[in-house]
């Protein structure tokens, strides 16, 4: 089976508390909303304390062509994206040795906050020691679902090729999204979970770990996945393509959809995979908001210490989209499981939809 060797997470450069982030919104959007000071609770009880951008809050104050939030989303995702390889493949903490990126046989390019043609994969390819014959895979919009999604891919990828090695590269900067005379009650609560995030994932085939001594520990084995899509659910979360640029989609009913919809998709899956709810040690979930996260809790039955990693991610990181489930991921995987430990990824996205992905954790 296929393996998560190593991940990478990183920080941009601006690290932006919750309360000023609502100042600054108040000031933006307190002429619209004539009851701005109780739309911005929203804010206070989301459970982020801060977030990371690529821009400094003063940005927000000004308006932006779509071309300059795309030429920022281009050369911003580069430079985070060069270094989440780097840190990736050289990650001491995972690895036994350093791999080089010509080592690498595809890459699979994940994001939704921005375009770019070629994809920014060719970007970082033309930086860093890639070889030219490295497989690029680029996949957009699938938003907050993309980074299960990925790991998908990357799976099903080195069970059609067991000696290949494969990087997850993740990339929102959901920031460069922002429209300020964009005054939907979505774009609000939007401003209150978004965050930019760049995080990036090494797999490989089992052929792989059978002649190389290359990771360190228990590893988490991908045994199966499954996609799932809701009929007729575009409305629920997405973008609208506007002439300023992204403007979000993002409906105040996804917990509830959460509640109604999950639970029969994650039984469908385990039962497949020949396993039941109570045998999840690990729930390695992207944690879309304070409310997504307590959908999670409702629909599956799980305790709340079950969630306290992606809510932890959510405290310190605010919704990356697409790279915030790596790191969750990351966290778990430092904290070491044992031997035997059973994981579920789950990830949901524009679709709507869902990935599934079956972990166990297993020594080398």
């Amino acid at each position: 089976m296929p393996a998560i060797v190593s991940v990478s997470t990183e920080i941009p450069p601006y690290t932006i508390d919750q309360k000023d982030t609502e100042n600054v919104v108040r000031e933006l959007f307190k002429e619209p909303f004539q009851d701005i000071d109780r739309l911005l609770k929203i804010f206070d009880n989301g459970q982020i304390e801060k977030r990371n951008f690529v821009v400094p809050k003063e940005w927000f104050e000004q308006d932006h062509s779509f071309k300059e939030k795309n030429d920022l989303y281009i050369q911003e995702s580069v430079n985070l994206g060069v270094e989440a390889v780097q840190t990736c493949l050289g990650n001491k903490e995972f690895l036994q040795k350093m791999l080089d990126p010509a080592d690498i046989d595809a890459i699979f390019y994940i994001s939704s906050s921005g375009l770019s043609t070629p994809t920014v994969d060719a970007k970082i390819m033309n930086v860093l020691p890639f070889s030219p014959n490295t497989k690029r895979i680029p996949i957009w919009g699938l938003g907050c679902a993309g980074g299960g999604a990925g790991i998908a891919r990357a799976y099903e990828y080195c069970m059609a090729y067991p000696n290949a090695k494969v990087l997850v590269l993740c990339s929102e900067l959901c920031s460069l999204t922002f429209q300020r005379n964009d005054v939907r009650k979505s774009n609000l609560v939007g401003t209150s979970l978004f965050a930019d995030g760049v995080a990036c994932a090494l797999v490989v085939g089992d052929d792989v770990l059978k002649k190389d001594s290359l990771a360190k520990g228990a590893l988490p084995f991908i045994k199966g996945v499954q996609s799932t899509l809701m009929p007729q659910s575009e409305d629920v979360m997405g973008w609208d393509v506007t002439n300023e640029g992204l403007q979000v989609i993002f409906s105040r009913d996804i917990p509830n959809v959460i509640k109604e919809w999950l639970k029969p998709n994650v039984e469908q899956f385990l039962e497949k995979q020949g396993i039941e709810l109570r045998d999840i040690k690990h729930f390695v979930a992207h944690p879309g908001g304070k409310k997504v996260l307590e959908a999670y809790e409702q629909a599956l039955d799980f305790t709340p210490e079950m969630t306290d990693i992606p809510r932890q991610v959510l405290k310190e990181n605010g919704n990356m989209s697409s790279p915030t489930v790596l790191y969750v991921l990351k966290k778990f995987m430092e904290s070491a499981p044992e031997d035997g430990d059973i994981g579920l990824m789950t990830t949901l996205g524009p679709g709507f939809s869902s990935e599934l992905i079956q972990l166990k954790w297993r020594e080398v």
